[in-house]
């Protein structure tokens, strides 16, 4: 809250930043609606956005106001997170509203696995079935009670809290309208709109307006001592309620307030103050006090405490000294001021605001704010950026964030297979994803081939390749800028299936397909930048129609428990021992031309050099640590900056495990695939690793892998030493609103890659448990120290836990950052969910820690 002297907290100006937006009046009296449910069944419904425009209700009957006690009845179930355990679906209570500030994104279209579950009941099919000629359009879904068509062009779907769905379509009005575009642009500028408001209020301000409807339930602006507790158990601190009875009648004295408004309960901005007096008065030594009187001293010459500083000590003695931004000017730091000065944060911590309309002051707890804010993040905002300038070189100089079997939800033997996992993909941002393709059925009208996507040989679900195209182009109709995704194929098909699937790659994406023209095939390989915008072709395209020396997932025989038998026809022959078989495959002429990238099979790296710059390998992870462990590692460096390699898991990871990516990036590998329906370690290594340039996907691999001398020297070790000094607002595992306060501690690790002996490795430290406090837990913690081998590539992973005596620790949030992307000094580290989105109270969950880097040669 802003300042305001004598006469209480100030109001939040925060919780009314969303009333000039312009919506449609039917989105504040309630838009008529059919709910999508899990199993694919529907049910009408309206959404209803609130007064303030924070809250979209969705209630099975239309409500007279946003206010009206009926909106208590809810209708949206409880949905879980996509790769999540059962566990994460043990909290029962329903949703009966979605915040703004959860919402991840919007969706049009119907590309949710629920969607595919009521297409599965239209057509009565089974879920491995594939045939009905109207499965990727408008189609019926029945009840015993209504029908309804669902129509793609007035559905759409909110993706919230992580990877949940709420999937809607809109009714047509009286007049026949379709409202959908109106209502879902309002939304779009809403969010953009609390997107940029909230950069402007403290962290502790915005946690509490996140959970202020669920424990307001009687909606009179006011929490009463017993509210107030639910308030500390969403934010995970424990009081007993006795300590918590007597805290609230006193600070209710200390504010001024009488029994019977004390009786009635706090307003927003004075709840703001309570929790922020909570941290202020802890028992605990507070990182920013120690840090603000080792740096500035706690008391000035005259003998009196430090209330402020100002702007030349803060960039002096602060910014060049401590955090190393020897580049940073005064003009900035006054800039920094004047928004931290105007920064909406708890009353109890704006009283004591300096004075000076300049700007060129502020106080310990505006000093705090910027360190716990995403200004001082340890991710170097230079390298987090996008720079286009970069995008220029061949794709062989770039490391692509890769997807294996991205249509699997989850084990490759029995999971199901879904479009939605390709969605969910590319906004992770990844831009080059895999599809196993075989022989589907025939229209049971036309006879047209309809070719299929599963996991061949499993009993994993099918779905037709035209749904996941169209997914695609989905995706870049509404990201039209985005830097080019790259299409694996795997293909098992015979002749005619082939030839429906260039069908529909040309019909359906039209311009937005990538055809290659011979001189495309003469010299390096296209940049990123004069692809963006279009969809790339990895296959086969040989000289002839036969490919007998095709490059697959499959052939690796050490890598895979599957059967890999397909309509690729095996022969021995007359050169081939008779234990070694030769494959060989019929590639289709219209598919050929529209193939950029050619798989082809790998024998030896003397050879692969002479090939063309298209033509590139694919590697079993076991046969990628067989090269880089028998000494083929600058070789494998050398063919990699002219032609490009695919990694893919081993097929002995059945349960879609991850393998470490970091050994692969030091070959200079440029597409290390993962299993991104399984958000471990190593998935979590990946995200950091793409956080750089912009998450779009691509990052220019360092030169020291582009250098054509052999004898380049490798970069020396670098010594870096981190602790963990406090967290904030850390939020319940896996989005909860219920359950114990946690007891956090954090795993820090750095992975990295043996430059002796050309292996990954894990090097782990974990700090003490603190209990029962996520909302400002404290550590100050010893340095932790690694020393790093390769810079180039190495990992600094943060993982926090809630500790558990008698199971297994829950997962809560991490971070993950390249080594080459850290700044020193006094950091904050913006923490991260499962699926890579900060969405929900994820947004507002953070560390504090010190680094300190050591390093005689770093390649960055």
């Amino acid at each position: 809250m802003k300042k305001q002297h004598h006469s209480g907290p100030a109001k939040s100006e925060f919780k009314n930043c969303l009333q000039h937006v312009p919506v449609p009046k039917i989105l504040l009296e309630g838009v008529n609606v059919i709910k999508v449910n899990t199993n694919g069944k529907t049910r009408k419904g309206f959404i209803t956005l609130s007064e303030d425009k924070f809250t979209l209700y969705l209630t099975s009957s239309k409500v007279k106001s946003s206010s009206s006690s009926s909106l208590m009845k809810p209708i949206l179930k409880k949905v879980t997170s996509i790769g999540s355990s059962s566990s994460a679906s043990e909290e029962q209570d329903a949703e009966r509203a979605i915040d703004i500030g959860s919402i991840d994104r919007i969706q049009r279209g119907q590309n949710t696995h629920k969607f595919e579950m009521a297409r599965q009941r239209n057509t009565g099919s089974g879920s491995g079935s594939v045939g009905s000629p109207r499965s990727s359009g408008s189609f019926r879904s029945s009840s015993k009670k209504n029908t309804f068509d669902l129509d793609p062009n007035r559905s759409f779907s909110i993706i919230f809290r992580g990877e949940r769905t709420l999937d809607l379509m809109t009714m047509p009005t009286e007049a026949g309208n379709n409202e959908r575009d109106q209502i879902l642009n309002a939304m779009d500028a809403i969010l953009k709109t609390y997107q940029t408001a909230k950069m402007q209020v403290g962290n502790d301000v915005l946690l509490l307006r996140y959970i202020w409807l669920d424990v307001d339930k009687d909606k009179s602006n006011s929490i009463n001592a017993t509210e107030l507790g639910v308030i500390l158990d969403r934010i995970n601190f424990y009081m007993k309620k006795s300590v918590l009875s007597a805290s609230y009648e006193h600070f209710g004295k200390i504010i001024h307030l009488d029994r019977s408004t004390r009786k009635k309960g706090l307003s927003f901005e004075q709840c703001a103050t309570f929790l922020h007096k909570l941290k202020r008065d802890t028992w605990q030594v507070k990182p920013v006090n120690l840090i603000w009187n080792k740096l500035f001293g706690e008391y000035m010459r005259n003998g009196k405490q430090r209330q402020s500083v100002s702007d030349v000590t803060f960039l002096e003695k602060f910014l060049h000294k401590k955090q190393g931004e020897t580049n940073a000017t005064i003009e900035q730091v006054r800039e920094l001021f004047a928004r931290l000065n105007t920064l909406e944060i708890a009353h109890v911590a704006a009283q004591d605001e300096p004075q000076d309309g300049n700007c060129i002051r502020i106080d310990k707890n505006r000093f705090e704010a910027y360190l716990i804010s995403r200004e001082n993040d340890v991710f170097d905002p230079n390298k987090e950026r996008l720079d286009s300038r970069n995008m220029n070189k061949p794709l062989s100089e770039y490391w692509i964030n890769t997807s294996h079997n991205t249509y699997l939800k989850g084990d490759q033997l029995t999971s199901q297979s879904s479009v939605e996992m390709y969605m969910h993909a590319l906004y992770r941002g990844c831009r080059s994803v895999e599809l196993d393709i075989w022989d589907g059925e025939r229209d049971i009208y036309d006879h047209t081939p309809i070719p299929i996507v599963y996991h061949g040989h499993t009993m994993t679900t099918k779905l037709p390749f035209a749904d996941i195209i169209k997914c695609i182009k989905v995706f870049m109709n509404f990201n039209p800028d985005s830097y080019p995704i790259i299409l694996s194929f795997e293909n098992h098909c015979t002749l005619p299936f082939q030839e429906a699937m260039s069908e529909q790659l040309t019909s359906i994406l039209g311009p937005l397909l990538y055809t290659p023209d011979e001189i495309d095939f003469h010299g390096t390989l296209p940049s990123p930048e004069s692809l963006r915008g279009m969809i790339v072709v990895k296959g086969r395209r040989p000289n002839g129609a036969l490919d007998d020396d095709y490059d697959s997932d499959d052939t690796d025989d050490e890598e895979s428990t599957i059967n890999a038998d397909s309509s690729i026809t095996e022969s021995t022959t007359k050169e081939a021992s008779p234990q070694k078989k030769v494959r060989q495959s019929v590639v289709a002429p219209q598919l050929a031309k529209l193939t950029l990238l050619h798989g082809t099979t790998f024998k030896a790296f003397e050879e692969s050099q002479t090939f063309p710059a298209h033509y590139m390998h694919s590697f079993g992870e076991s046969k990628m640590r067989k090269l880089c462990r028998y000494g083929k590692g600058r070789s494998w460096v050398s063919y990699n900056q002219k032609n490009m390699s695919r990694i893919y898991p081993s097929g002995k990871r059945v349960d879609s495990s991850n393998y470490s990516p970091v050994l692969p990036w030091a070959a200079g590998c440029q597409m290390v695939a993962l299993n991104f329906q399984t958000p471990d370690v190593h998935l979590r290594v990946n995200d950091g690793r793409f956080r750089e340039n912009g998450h779009c996907g691509y990052v220019q691999k360092p030169s020291a892998l582009m250098m054509k001398d052999d004898s380049v020297t490798q970069p020396s070790s670098v010594l870096l030493s981190v602790r963990i000094l406090s967290g904030s607002c850390l939020p319940k595992p896996r989005h909860n609103t219920k359950g114990e306060c946690i007891d956090p501690y954090v795993k820090v690790s750095v992975h990295d890659v043996s430059m002796n002996e050309d292996k990954d490795t894990v090097k782990t430290f974990n700090t003490s448990m603190v209990p029962s406090n996520g909302f400002f837990p404290i550590w100050n913690s010893d340095f932790f120290s690694f020393t790093v081998e390769n810079g180039l590539v190495a990992m600094l992973q943060l993982n926090v836990f809630d500790y558990d005596v008698a199971k297994a620790d829950n997962f809560i949030a991490s971070a993950s950052i390249p080594i080459s992307c850290m700044r020193t000094g006094i950091r904050s580290v913006q923490l991260f969910d499962s699926s890579n989105t900060t969405s929900g109270a994820f947004d507002f969950a953070s560390l504090l820690i010190e680094v300190k880097i050591k390093q005689d040669l770093f390649d960055i």
